[in-house]
């Protein structure tokens, strides 16, 4: 590390500790030649994914456009914010578990498909709605019957 007052390459590490809420760590050094102390934050490299788009159009992963479109389809239905919180946090997990550094989009709305399958089926109809573009109402009706299909099979297994 170099030295923020002297220039100088020569360091001790004094004392490391974790950032509470964070996964960097606080390092307090002392510079070998000037003798004077600092501090340093070390930080991960975060290996940012590009969303591959319909039209083939590249934009970097967005957790909170992730989450406000989870937020819109839930809304005024019983969803905690934990509990989306939570689902925003566990495709982004999957994602960077199993993509390198490109995403489709449609794998995205996918994952999320899955988690509101589980928990809210309105609001999953309601991603699945701009998710899908429904194009007309006879679109939207099949959807909505090959959910309570679905539905009623789950609840079948469940018994």
């Amino acid at each position: 590390m170099k030295c923020p007052f002297c220039g100088s390459f020569q360091d001790q590490v004094l004392d490391s500790r974790p950032v509470e809420h964070s996964s960097a760590v606080r390092r307090r050094r002392e510079c070998g030649e000037c003798k004077k102390r600092y501090t340093t934050f070390e930080r991960p490299e975060e290996v940012s994914l590009m969303v591959v788009k319909s039209n083939q159009s590249r934009e970097p992963f967005d957790r909170q456009k992730v989450k406000a479109g989870i937020e819109r389809a839930c809304r005024k239905r019983p969803v905690a914010a934990e509990t989306i919180d939570k689902i925003v946090s566990e495709v982004e997990n999957e994602l960077t578990s199993e993509y390198v550094m490109e995403i489709p989009s449609s794998t995205i709305g996918q994952k999320i498909l899955e988690k509101l399958w589980d928990i809210d089926l309105v609001a999953y109809i309601r991603f699945a709605s701009v998710y899908r573009q429904f194009g007309d109402i006879d679109t939207f009706m099949d959807e909505l019957k090959k959910l309570k299909k679905e539905h009623q099979k789950r609840q079948r297994q469940r018994q």
